[in-house]
């Protein structure tokens, strides 16, 4: 794993130490909200990156209240879930390593109501073409992963994806 991550061999003992029973792959949800054929994204604190606002699943919420609650905290928008575009797993996409296995669902989410407001993690928020996407966050989303998404945009009959 250290190998693997680049992690220091503490830290990756540390990461581990609370999980218990068999281990399966974790939870990251991500919204895909378009507006005038543009895609929603959130400038990441953390690496000064863009992304598709989400996260992990929190215990005892579903992955549609999760859409609900990560996009209304990242992006300031009260939205609601329509579909469920795409469940990959992260490890067969061109992602950075991570210590962790994630499954990503992508959920199209329809804004009802609010206005883009940064968030705790997230410092700009807005809409962009597919043609003008700015550095991505790499950990969360990757560039053929927000095209895989406009297709839904071109093609919303589009079966869900998942691999």
């Amino acid at each position: 794993m250290k190998e693997y991550t680049g992690l220091e061999l503490e830290k990756i003992k540390d990461l581990f130490t609370n999980e218990t029973g068999y281990q399966t792959p974790k939870i990251d949800v991500r919204g895909v909200v378009f507006n005038n054929n543009k895609i929603l994204l959130v400038k990441e604190k953390i690496d000064d990156r863009w992304s598709l606002p989400g996260g992990f699943c929190d215990i005892d919420l579903s992955p549609s209240e999760n859409i609900v609650k990560e996009i209304k905290e990242e992006a300031g928008y009260d939205v609601v879930p329509t579909k469920l575009l795409a469940v990959l797993d992260m490890n067969k996409h061109p992602h950075p390593p991570q210590p962790y296995h994630y499954y990503k669902l992508f959920i199209q989410c329809e804004v009802i109501g609010g206005h883009a407001r940064n968030g705790l993690e997230t410092k700009g928020v807005n809409f962009y073409h597919e043609d003008h996407l700015l550095k991505l966050s790499l950990g969360r989303n990757t560039d053929p992963q927000i095209k895989m998404l406009f297709e839904f945009l071109r093609n919303p009959n589009k079966d869900t994806i998942f691999d």
